[in-house]
């Protein structure tokens, strides 16, 4: 015998040579893969980013108008940023388990939000999905919210009088802000505070530390020493630490003040009478623990809390650019109310139905328009669980970060048209006048896919009763035309400075 066929023979070399060829096979092949990959061309890098810092959603859309995806390289990841309508279809919706916030996020949201729905991924996502999702569906919380903007909006209108009648400019970014806090108090907690005359101070520390303590949370996914920090408990970690502990007291007082208020009822009857807020609704699920009540709730106050109000505040600032799309905003509001001559504000107010706020097309097209321009959240950014390829082509590794980016996608010509960065409502509007809706995938203001925003259509609402209240009973002018007005690189895009304007009232009865 021969020694080929005497090692042909030999079983456990044969097995042996088998395994080693498909070990080779296999490893010639990932080889072959990785040089067929492709990689999103490269943006800049972390530095670049941070040298860009108060203009970084502006230097996103630069980079955008060259790269509709690109990569940014960081110390120890890769973020991809797409402006593509394709990609974020694919992330948000067509292969949406694949994209989620993962332990990166967590790690950095979940001491303020805990196992919020901002910071969890998989069935503890779907059951705060579920839950919320009813709670925004129920004709009970439409209609008390509805008297809620109501109330606030004729609160707002009242300081704007008192501005407009003594010709004094006023801080109109301040004053949403404060309404919208009082707004979301009352709509989530059922919780009465006076946020703009400041006679509520345990209301106001509340306020600041939950401001506080969100910045510094975001300034986390920009400081590579904030686990130091928090380890040894100094500098900012040691001001969240603290301004966490206000939070969640104020949150777990309000919480057990309304489960007491319902072992106090004497009936269910009783409860059904003093149940006002998503809080109370809540609790009435019954099995439902005080950690998870705290979590969700926080979750509803931070996406309820300035978003609203940050747009309105940009609302206004284009009002006062445009004055004739103020002018014919204004005269929407005072058709569809049917209002002639002089008229109060409560007047006004009164013939807000939702059945008029319905038929206010052009308010709600100047609205998207803000929106387009100016998204409350800016970016947001997923996390890759797998290797992947997306619509475009190129490939995403595991632990990357994408970002998908509506300010930036707000600004391509390719989406929409040479006057992408024209103020320009009419765009909403069809050929029989009435608002027509745009791919979220387009119009990423409100997210797309299963997580699309569940507030969406409140907000909506909230935003039309204050624009109609403001619009149709004053007019807007900034105080200094010639001041530049800019945002602030926050987890919102809020107006850096605030936004000061000078009212003047449209009729004489106010």
């Amino acid at each position: 015998m021969s020694i080929m066929e005497h090692l042909v023979s030999d079983p456990i070399l044969v097995t042996t040579a088998t395994i080693i060829a498909i070990y080779i096979t296999i490893f010639i092949i990932k080889l072959v893969e990785k040089k067929k990959k492709k990689h999103h061309p490269l943006g800049g890098t972390f530095l670049n980013q941070l040298i860009n810092f108060h203009r970084l959603h502006d230097y996103g859309t630069d980079l955008a108008r060259k790269h509709t995806t690109y990569r940014i390289l960081g110390f120890f990841r890769t973020e991809v940023y797409t402006a593509d309508p394709q990609n974020l279809e694919y992330i948000l919706k067509t292969n949406f388990s694949n994209y989620g916030k993962g332990w990166f996020h967590y790690s950095i949201l979940s001491d303020l939000l805990g196992d919020g729905i901002f910071t969890v991924d998989g069935e503890k996502w779907r059951h705060q999905r579920k839950v919320s999702s009813y709670q925004f569906s129920t004709k009970m919380l439409r209609d008390f919210s509805n008297t809620v903007f109501k109330t606030n909006a004729l609160k707002l209108a009242g300081i704007v009088s008192q501005a407009a009648a003594s010709n004094e400019p006023i801080d109109m970014q301040e004053l949403l802000m404060k309404s919208s806090l009082e707004t979301v108090f009352k709509v989530v907690l059922g919780v009465e505070v006076d946020s703009i005359f400041g006679t509520d101070e345990e209301a106001a520390r509340f306020s600041n530390a939950f401001d506080e303590a969100s910045e510094i949370i975001l300034g986390r996914y920009i400081d590579f020493f904030w686990k130091i920090k928090r380890y040894f408990n100094i500098g900012s970690e040691a001001v969240l630490r603290k301004s966490i502990e206000v939070v969640d007291q104020f949150v777990q007082k309000v919480i057990q003040t309304k489960i007491d208020e319902v072992h106090n009822s004497a009936d269910d009857l009783t409860w059904q009478k003093k149940k006002e807020g998503i809080l109370s609704r809540l609790i009435d699920l019954r099995e439902i623990d005080m950690k998870y009540l705290e979590e969700i709730t926080l979750s509803f106050m931070i996406a309820g809390k300035d978003t609203t109000a940050t747009t309105l505040s940009w609302f206004l600032y284009m009002m006062c650019k445009h004055p004739r799309i103020q002018e014919n905003i204004s005269q929407e509001v005072i058709e569809v109310t049917n209002l002639n001559g002089n008229y109060s504000v409560e007047e006004l107010a009164a013939n807000l139905s939702e059945e008029a706020l319905d038929k206010m097309q052009y308010i709600t097209a100047a609205l998207a328009e803000t929106l387009r321009l100016y998204p409350a959240l800016p970016a947001d950014a997923k996390v890759c669980f797998s290797d992947d390829t997306l619509p475009d082509g190129y490939s995403v590794k595991k632990g990357n970060v994408v970002v998908y980016q509506p300010y930036a996608m707000g600004r391509m010509k390719f989406l929409w048209g040479d006057d992408a960065e024209e103020f320009r409502p009419e765009r909403w509007i069809d050929e029989n006048g009435l608002f027509k809706q745009q791919s979220p995938f387009k119009f990423s203001a409100f997210q797309a896919g299963p997580r699309i925003c569940l507030g969406k259509e409140v907000a909506y609402r909230q935003m039309k009763f204050f624009s109609a209240v403001l619009l149709g009973s004053y007019k807007f002018k900034l105080s200094d035309e010639k001041k530049a007005v800019n945002y602030r690189v926050m987890l919102n895009l809020v107006i850096n400075g605030g936004l000061h304007l000078r009212p003047s009232s449209r009729n004489q009865v106010i």
